[in-house]
C-alpha cells in the first residue's frame, strides 16, 4: 500500500510537469480565479490581450478603430504547465503566469487590498529578450455622466533605459522626444495651453516594441515614473491592448497596419504646395491668387476653400453674392492644373435650415435631459450644434447634403474641420453611449464615413480630406492631419518639431500644419534682433511685426520637407509673394525644390502603403543604436536620405546639428563630406535650413512642373557615394486605385560604390537605359 501511494504520488508530479500544447487559432479566454484573461493573435508579431473580471467582457469584440476581422492566431501555439499559459509564434512569446497560492490576509488588506485577482504577463520578442511585463491591473469603480462604470488600468515594469514615444499629438515639448518621465493627457483637446492635443493611443519603445491601448475615453499615459509605465483610462469595464514586437520600424508599423489598417498613397496632388487662407472672400479672389501663381511660375496644386462661404453656419450652402459660380471656378482651376478643397463643418446653428430636421430626428449630441446641445458656454460659443458621427443614419445624412450641396459644384475634396469635435462631448450623450466613454472616437467617424462615401461616389478617384484630429485607425481614412490652429509665433514653430515626430510615430504618417501659423497676427513684435529679411515692402500684412517675413520663411522652409506642405493663416494674404520681395524669392527657391523632390517624396508614399512606416521620422528609427539620438525632437530623417533641422529662432544663421553614427553625412548645399557620431556647427543663412543628405543615399529628382497635373520626368538622380545603395522610384498615375492592384512602375536603383556606378532593374526598359547619364555622383 505504501509503494502504491508512492507511485501514485510520482504520477501525479509527473502529470503537474507534463507541457499541454494545443494550437491557438482561436481567441482563449484563461481563468485567474477571479479575473479572465483573454489572449487572441493579429499576426506572428501581434497578441490582443484582455482583462476582466466578467468572462463576457473579455470575450467581447475589440473597440473602435480595430480591425477586428485581422485576427490571426494560426502561427501560435499554446502550452500549459505549472507556471501558467504560453502563447508562441517564431516572433513573439506571451506568457500569462498562473494565479498566485492563497496567503493569509495581513492586517493592511483589510484597508488597502486591491479588490481584483492578480494577473501578470510577459512579452518576449523573436530573440526571447522580455520586452513587456504587467505587473499589475485597475478596475475602480465611479460614476461617470450618470454610469457606473470603472476607471481601468494597466501597468508595465520600465527599465532605466528605456524611451517612449508616440501616443498621438501633444505640444508641450520645445524639444525634446522622449516621453519617459511625461505624463501625457491622451484626448482630444483643442484648448490645450500649448496647442491642440489629439489622442492616438499607440505608443513605440526603444526596446523594439509597441502597445496600442484599446479604449476611446480620456487616457492617462504615465511614461517611466518610478520604474513603471502605466495606461489609465476614465471609463470602461476591461482593460484590452495589443502588444507589437519587431526588430525594425517597418516590422512594428506593418504589423499596426494589420491591426488598424493601411495608409493609402493620397493622390499625388496632396504632395504638391496647397494654398489657404482664413479665409477667401470671393471665387474672385480665389482666381486671382491661381492665376498669379501661374504668372509668376510658381508651382502650386490645391487652392482651398475655408469656412464661411456659406450663408449660414449648417446652411451646406454656397453663398451665391460672393461665389455667383462656383463650378465655373472649379472649371477654370482645373484648367490650371490645380485642385480645389472646401471646408465643411459638422457644426449647425438653430436658425440654419436643417437644425430641426436634425433635432427632430436625433442627429445631434444630446444634453443628459436628451436636449440637443447648442455651443459651449465656457468658450462663450452659440455657434450650432453638433452632428453626431456615432449615428450611422446621421453620418450617411451629413455625407449626402455634402455631396449634393457642396462638392457637386466641381470640388475635388472636403475639409473636414472640428473634428475633435470642437463641442467637447464631456458630460454629453453620443448615440452610442456618453461623451465620456466615448470621447475620442469623433473623428475617426465622422472622417471615415466621408472617405467611404467619397470611395462610392467616385472610385477611380483616391480620397483625399483634410482632418484636424485623429485616432486609431484614422490613417486608412485617406486623410491629411494638421496640427490645428497654432499662433504665428517662433514658440509655435519649435514645438511643431516633436509635436509632428511623435504623431507620425503614432502610425499617423501624412502630418503637417499650418505654415506661418493660423491664429491672428501681432502687427508688432517683440522681436530684439535685427529681422533676417526686409518687412518694409509687407508692411499692408505684417504691420510693425518686423521678423514676421522671416518667420513665415523659415516655416516654409521647414514645410518644404514635410509629408505635406501647405500655407495657411488669419492674415490679410497669405500668399508667398504678399511678405516683400526678399522673403518671396526665398520661399519661391524651397516652393520649387519641394516639385523637384516629387519623385523623391511619392516613392516614399509607396513604402508607406506597403510597410505603414512613416517617411518623416525621429532618429531613433533609423539609428537605434547610437544612444545620443534618443531624445533629439529639433531634427528628423525625411525618408532615407535626408537629415533635417529646422531653424526655430529668430535672427539665427547657424545651428549645432546632431550627425547619427554609423554613418558619413553631405552637407545639401555644400557637398561638404563629414563623419557622423558627433554634433557639428551648420552655417544657415536666411535661404538655408541645415539638410544632410546620408552618404549612401539614392536621390532622384524631377523636372521643373507648375503642378502635378503635368508629367513630370527625372532630370537627375544624385548618387551620394560611400557604401551602396538602393532607391525604390515608384510612380503610377497619381489619382486613381489602381495601385492597388499593382498597377504602378516601380524601378530598382542600384548603386555600385566600388565600381561607382549606377544600374535601374525592373520598371520602365526606356528609362533604364538613360539612369546612368542622369547619375550625378555628389561630394566630387
Amino acid at each position: 500500500m505504501r509503494i502504491s501511494r508512492i507511485a501514485l504520488f510520482s504520477l501525479a508530479l509527473a502529470l503537474v510537469a507534463t507541457v499541454a500544447t494545443v494550437d491557438a487559432a482561436e481567441r482563449v479566454a484563461l481563468d485567474r480565479h477571479g479575473a479572465w484573461v483573454s489572449v487572441e493573435a493579429y499576426g506572428p508579431n501581434v497578441v490582443h490581450v484582455t482583462i476582466a473580471a466578467d468572462k463576457a467582457q473579455v470575450l467581447a469584440a475589440p473597440g473602435y478603430g480595430i480591425l477586428a476581422d485581422h485576427a490571426d492566431s494560426s502561427t501560435f501555439k499554446q502550452t500549459r504547465d505549472a507556471s501558467g499559459d504560453t502563447f508562441a509564434s517564431a516572433a513573439l512569446t506571451l506568457h500569462v503566469d498562473a494565479p498566485p497560492p492563497p496567503r493569509a490576509p495581513a492586517i493592511t488588506d483589510r484597508y488597502f487590498a486591491p479588490q481584483l485577482a492578480s494577473v501578470s504577463l510577459q512579452v518576449k520578442n523573436a530573440s526571447g529578450v522580455t520586452v513587456v511585463d504587467l505587473t499589475g491591473w485597475e478596475m475602480s469603480p465611479h460614476e461617470v455622466a450618470g454610469e457606473a462604470t470603472y476607471q481601468v488600468g494597466a501597468t508595465f515594469k520600465a527599465p532605466a533605459d528605456e524611451h517612449y514615444y508616440g501616443m498621438g499629438q501633444n505640444q508641450e515639448s520645445l524639444g525634446p522626444l522622449d516621453l519617459r518621465g511625461r505624463v501625457i493627457d491622451c484626448k482630444h483637446w483643442y484648448d490645450a495651453p500649448s496647442g491642440e492635443t489629439v489622442c492616438v493611443p499607440f505608443m513605440v519603445s526603444s526596446k523594439g516594441y509597441g502597445i496600442i491601448w484599446d479604449n476611446p475615453s480620456e487616457t492617462r499615459f504615465v511614461a517611466g515614473i518610478n520604474g513603471h509605465t502605466r495606461f489609465q483610462s476614465k471609463v470602461g469595464e476591461r482593460v484590452s491592448f495589443f502588444v507589437i514586437t519587431g526588430d525594425t520600424p517597418e516590422q512594428i508599423y506593418s504589423a499596426y497596419a494589420r491591426v488598424t489598417g493601411k495608409t493609402p498613397i493620397p493622390p499625388k496632388a496632396a504632395f504638391g504646395l496647397i494654398q489657404s487662407k482664413a479665409r477667401y472672400s470671393s471665387q474672385d479672389e480665389i482666381l486671382r491668387v491661381a492665376r498669379t501663381y501661374r504668372e509668376k511660375n510658381y508651382p502650386l496644386d490645391v487652392m482651398v476653400l475655408d469656412w464661411f462661404y456659406w450663408t449660414r453656419m449648417g446652411q451646406m450652402d454656397i453663398n451665391p453674392a460672393e461665389f455667383p459660380d462656383p463650378d465655373g471656378m472649379n472649371r477654370q482651376l482645373h484648367a490650371m492644373g490645380m485642385k480645389s478643397i472646401v471646408s465643411v463643418w459638422p457644426r449647425f446653428e438653430r436658425s440654419s435650415r436643417y437644425f430641426k430636421e436634425l433635432d427632430t430626428k436625433g442627429y445631434f449630441l444630446k444634453d443628459k435631459n436628451g436636449k440637443t446641445v447648442d455651443g459651449l458656454p465656457f468658450r462663450s460659443d452659440r455657434a450650432g450644434a453638433l452632428i453626431d458621427a456615432t449615428n450611422p443614419a446621421a453620418r450617411q445624412w451629413f455625407w449626402t447634403h455634402m455631396r449634393d450641396n457642396i462638392l457637386s459644384h466641381g470640388f475635388d475634396y472636403p475639409w473636414l474641420d472640428e473634428t475633435e469635435p470642437d463641442l467637447v462631448p464631456d458630460g454629453y450623450f453620443f448615440s452610442i453611449g456618453s461623451g465620456d466613454r466615448y470621447h475620442n472616437v469623433f473623428p475617426l467617424l465622422h472622417v471615415e464615413s466621408v472617405a467611404k462615401g467619397m470611395r462610392a461616389w467616385k472610385p477611380d478617384e483616391r480620397v483625399l480630406i483634410l482632418s484636424r484630429a485623429a485616432y486609431l485607425g484614422s490613417q486608412r481614412t485617406g486623410a491629411l492631419f494638421w496640427s490645428s490652429d497654432v499662433d504665428p509665433s517662433w514658440e509655435a514653430l519649435r514645438r511643431q518639431i516633436p509635436t509632428g515626430l511623435n504623431m507620425t510615430a503614432s502610425g499617423i504618417a501624412y502630418w503637417g500644419n499650418d505654415i506661418g501659423g493660423w491664429q491672428w497676427l501681432p502687427q508688432t513684435t517683440s522681436a530684439t534682433k535685427n529681422p533676417l529679411l526686409d518687412p518694409s515692402d509687407a508692411r499692408d500684412v505684417v504691420g510693425q511685426n518686423n521678423d514676421y517675413p522671416e518667420l513665415l520663411t523659415r516655416w516654409f522652409e521647414y514645410g518644404t520637407f514635410l509629408p505635406t506642405l501647405r500655407i495657411h493663416g488669419s492674415r490679410k494674404h497669405t500668399e508667398i509673394w504678399a511678405f516683400g520681395h526678399e522673403a518671396e524669392a526665398v520661399m519661391a527657391k524651397y516652393d520649387k525644390l519641394r516639385y523637384r523632390l516629387i519623385p523623391y517624396i511619392y516613392s516614399l508614399a509607396k513604402k508607406t502603403y506597403d510597410t505603414g512606416a512613416p517617411f518623416m521620422r525621429p532618429l531613433w528609427m533609423d539609428f537605434p543604436d547610437d544612444p545620443n539620438v534618443a531624445d533629439i525632437g529639433t531634427q528628423y530623417m525625411f525618408g532615407p536620405a535626408f537629415l533635417v533641422a529646422p531653424i526655430t529662432e529668430q535672427g539665427q544663421t547657424e545651428k549645432d546639428v546632431y550627425l547619427p553614427a554609423g554613418s558619413d553625412w553631405y552637407n545639401f548645399w555644400t557637398n561638404e563630406k563629414l563623419a557622423g557620431g558627433r554634433w557639428v556647427k551648420v552655417a544657415a543663412p536666411i535661404d538655408q535650413i541645415p539638410v544632410f543628405v546620408r552618404a549612401g543615399s539614392i536621390v532622384p529628382l524631377g523636372s521643373d512642373v507648375q503642378s502635378t497635373a503635368s508629367k513630370q520626368s527625372i532630370s537627375e538622380i544624385r548618387v551620394y557615394p560611400g557604401s551602396d545603395a538602393e532607391f525604390a522610384l515608384y510612380d503610377d498615375d497619381g489619382t486613381s486605385y489602381a495601385y492597388q492592384k499593382g498597377q504602378g512602375t516601380t524601378t530598382a536603383l542600384h548603386w555600385d560604390n566600388a565600381s561607382q556606378s549606377l544600374r535601374a532593374t525592373g520598371g520602365d526598359a526606356a528609362f533604364g537605359r538613360k539612369v546612368a547619364g542622369l547619375a550625378r555622383v555628389m561630394g566630387k
